[in-house]
């Protein structure tokens, strides 16, 4: 059986910028092999200048704010905003 999709390429790393916050963390996301699978990270700015030079990151554009949003779209940031019940 053959594939269609090509195999995941564990060498490419991505990060892109969600946010800076005033004590001097950054916020971002962090994906190997696909962009659109990541995880949350946060880490102060030297430590972040660090991980993403051992990594060799593929830095990636800022999400457009006007895209439009759906169910899958939510961040870890969101809840920060969010009353829960």
């Amino acid at each position: 059986m053959t594939s269609i999709h090509p195999p995941l390429d564990t060498a490419r790393r991505f990060v892109r910028l969600s946010g800076e916050r005033p004590n001097g963390f950054v916020e971002f996301e962090f994906a190997i092999g696909e962009p659109e699978i990541f995880v949350e990270m946060i880490l102060g700015r030297e430590a972040f200048a660090e991980f993403c030079t051992a990594n060799r990151v593929e830095m990636l554009p800022p999400r457009d704010p006007d895209a439009p949003a759906d169910d899958w779209d939510w961040r870890l940031t969101d809840a920060t905003h969010t009353r829960f019940k």
